[in-house]
């Protein structure tokens, strides 16, 4: 696992050098691509933002995010007075074998600091960082009212743009917003007209994942008249339980409750939701800021990929730093470089296209396993998974040393891509792709499908 150096104080840079390289935390760039983004109208150096959430409490986080090189961030969401009251503890986290974090789960709820000092530290560094995006999230009661009173506040601090909080999944919708508000798609819609109508920003809409079906409020949003959305929010959650005491983590007193889930555990669930919305003809062309899980830049360019034209990091900056900006600006860049990217625009959705229904997909297509010996290390992790739970297309072979060997059986094997996955040892199984002689058929085609078209 990468370490990352966080920012001593010792290194921190005065407020207010907004325009300077050397005071972003830029250093000299080492690829030629233009990171720079036009995200529904709001222009930043690169599409790495922060999400709103701890990271983006206060002014003096932002400061010194800007100071490491973000692009943007998205203030930690505002809401009426008086502010939010928060309880001890609040994370928790769900770790891998090795003892990594996958997943981090959140009981904190919105800003539980005042909104006029809130709107004081954002006019501020707005003024300090004219080149960065900075984004005002926002929730207050679902009353037409309460947005007319906020927005000009906002507004007047010369912020680029609000969002709609409408994904908050704990604590918030008890009170009748975030995820309550989210769930409802005329809800959705009636707020966010609400929004374009008190205010000339850009006006960005955070879903919700805690939803059947995420294309219906994003469609809710753009009848509303939004700008654009932001996905995802995070996913109810329990991560574990303290089996002494039975209660789950984070614990307050004797009890918790379910929170919010984030973090590179949340990256396919997130990729599938923004996909769909960017695939779906009535919300194709709504600008998405891209949220889940997005650790490093390659996952930044899958998001992009696949529809989003920025994106949102809290999880990894809270394990790592405001520094691992500068790894993913890094490898996007060079990245970009390496396929003759110029701008972030060139690639954006480019793998929309290439994602379709199940039914479109080829039924004559045919791939089998193939086992490279000279790399095989005899471990017969392949040849258990494949035994036991799939389709029984690998031989175990006795070799005269007393080791063994594996090897596929061709006519058996269905190339589910099982044995790949778990082999330990990078390319050592790879998926041959077979000359079927047959051409391009779906499912709606294929005569075993008795529901296909006439």
């Amino acid at each position: 696992m990468t370490i990352h150096t966080p920012l001593n104080d010792d290194n921190a840079r005065p407020a207010g050098a907004g325009s300077s390289a050397e005071a972003s935390g830029d250093h000299v760039a080492s690829y030629k691509a233009d990171l720079s983004v036009n995200f529904a109208g709001i222009r930043a150096p690169n599409p790495f933002w922060l999400a709103s959430a701890p990271p983006t409490d206060k002014a003096y986080n932002v400061v010194r995010a800007f100071e490491a090189g973000w692009g943007g961030v998205v203030w930690k969401t505002l809401g009426e007075d008086p502010a939010a009251v928060n309880v001890s503890s609040r994370y928790s986290a769900h770790y891998g074998p090795n003892g990594e974090v996958s997943g981090f789960n959140n009981i904190e709820l919105i800003t539980d600091r005042s909104l006029e000092i809130n709107l004081r530290e954002i006019t501020q560094v707005k003024k300090d960082w004219p080149d960065r995006a900075l984004i005002v999230s926002l929730m207050v009661p679902c009353e037409e009212e309460a947005w007319k009173t906020i927005l000009p506040q906002v507004e007047a601090t010369g912020c680029d743009g609000i969002e709609l909080n409408f994904g908050c999944p704990h604590g918030m919708p008890e009170r009748g917003m975030g995820a309550a508000v989210g769930q409802v798609p005329e809800y959705v819609e009636q707020v966010t007209r609400w929004c374009k109508t008190y205010s000339s920003l850009p006006v960005i809409v955070k879903l919700t994942p805690n939803i059947t079906d995420v294309r219906e409020p994003a469609k809710a949003a753009w009848r509303g008249g939004a700008d654009a959305v932001s996905l995802i929010n995070t996913i109810n959650s329990i991560t574990h339980l303290d089996l002494d005491r039975m209660v789950a983590h984070p614990i307050v007193g004797d009890r918790s409750t379910h929170g919010g889930y984030c973090g590179s555990a949340v990256k396919p669930i997130a990729l599938n939701m923004v996909a769909e919305i960017a695939r779906t003809p009535e919300t194709a062309n709504l600008p998405i800021s891209g949220i889940g899980g997005i650790s490093n830049w390659e996952d930044a360019a899958e998001f992009i990929a696949l529809g989003a034209g920025s994106v949102q990091v809290c999880t990894a900056a809270m394990l790592h730093g405001f520094r691992i900006v500068e790894e993913m600006k890094d490898g996007l860049g060079r990245w970009m470089d390496s396929k003759g990217y110029q701008r972030i625009d060139e690639f954006s959705r480019a793998a929309v296209p290439n994602t379709t229904d199940w039914k479109q997909l080829d039924m004559n297509y045919q791939v089998i396993a193939r086992i490279d010996q000279d790399k095989c290390i005899g471990c017969g992790r392949c040849y258990i998974a494949c035994e036991d739970t799939s389709h029984q297309a690998i031989m175990h072979l006795a070799k005269d040393n007393g080791t063994a060997r594996y090897e596929v059986k061709d006519a058996d094997c269905v190339g589910c891509n099982l044995c790949e996955i778990t082999c330990p040892v990078e390319d050592c199984i790879t998926m041959e792709v077979q000359d079927t002689g047959k051409p391009y058929m779906n499912w709606m085609e294929d005569p075993r499908n008795p529901h296909r078209a006439a």
